[in-house]
């Protein structure tokens, strides 16, 4: 199937389609073409994720407007959103467009820059993109994606740093300044930022990607630690129940367990509560605390 009027492989405007004649209304339904947005549609046999959904709104876009913020994220080394979160567009405020469902259309008062991929997608360049998730994001989402962007290289912390400074005055400069300190490049996964930040916000300072060693041997390396209490903090994501990381992990926090450490142990179901979260972390540092 091809058309003038379809710019992405495998996903098409459903009208455009039948008016090419490339597709009948009753072949849309019965070969199970898989409805993206409203009106546009993929071939079944594409996995669908954000950036899927994002291609098929770009076909809707107006001249002027773009994919940006935590959807353009994906094109800048962090492909965090889910396959059914609101897909993120940029218009300036002379373009007047509410998308369809599904979309989350954020007018700018000022001019953004914008990159093309191959597929003829219009996203926000990496520093516009940062910036509007540091706006228009929860603070430890905006983080966690910001971590990725400067650990790809797709940012560097001293642009950010640059643009908050440029930024003075404009909207959500306020909320852009606080994401923008609490980056990290050593951060390796968003579960691990997202706690980060909440016990930043805290008031604590756990140190992220910390090597642990006990009479010159090294015993692993873990997500977040409080070195003096000798806490460690691990997420467990799918990845540690696959191609026997189990045990490697369980043989590693046996190490450090036997080397005076505790270990807190963290799943993506703690994340729904990160206050919970943060309780049982401060429990544990004034319990060792209390027996120093």
């Amino acid at each position: 199937m091809s058309s003038s009027r379809r710019l992405l492989p495998g996903v098409f405007i459903a009208s455009h389609a039948i008016a090419d004649g490339l597709l009948t209304r009753r072949q849309l339904r019965v070969r199970s073409y898989r409805r993206l947005v409203h009106g546009v549609y993929a071939d079944p046999s594409l996995p669908v994720d954000h950036q899927l959904r994002c291609r098929a709104v770009a076909l809707l876009l107006p001249h002027g407007a773009a994919i940006g913020g935590y959807s353009a994220a994906a094109w800048h080394g962090a492909p965090f959103a889910g396959a059914h979160d609101p897909v993120t567009v940029v218009r300036p405020p002379d373009v007047e467009w509410k998308g369809p469902r599904g979309v989350r259309v954020h007018c700018s008062r000022r001019g953004f820059d914008v990159v093309t991929d191959p597929d003829g997608v219009p996203v926000t360049t990496p520093a516009r993109t940062a910036w509007d998730m540091a706006a228009l994001e929860p603070l430890g989402t905006a983080v966690a994606a910001l971590d990725a962007m400067v650990q790809t290289g797709a940012v560097r912390a001293e642009e950010l740093a640059a643009m908050t400074l440029a930024g003075a005055g404009l909207w959500g400069v306020a909320k852009v300044r606080r994401a923008f300190e609490l980056v990290d490049p050593r951060a390796e996964s968003p579960p691990e930022s997202r706690v980060r930040v909440a016990l930043i916000l805290a008031g604590l300072s756990p140190v992220p990607q910390f090597d642990v060693f006990d009479g010159g041997v090294w015993l692993g390396r873990v997500d977040l630690a409080f070195p003096e209490a000798k806490i460690a903090i691990e997420y467990e994501g799918a990845y540690h129940f696959e191609d026997g990381q189990i045990v490697r992990d369980d043989a590693r926090y046996a190490r450090l367990r036997a080397a005076g450490w505790t270990v807190i142990r963290l799943s993506s179901a703690d994340l729904r509560d990160l206050d919970a979260v943060v309780a049982r972390i401060r429990a544990a540092l004034i319990a060792i605390s209390a027996a120093l």
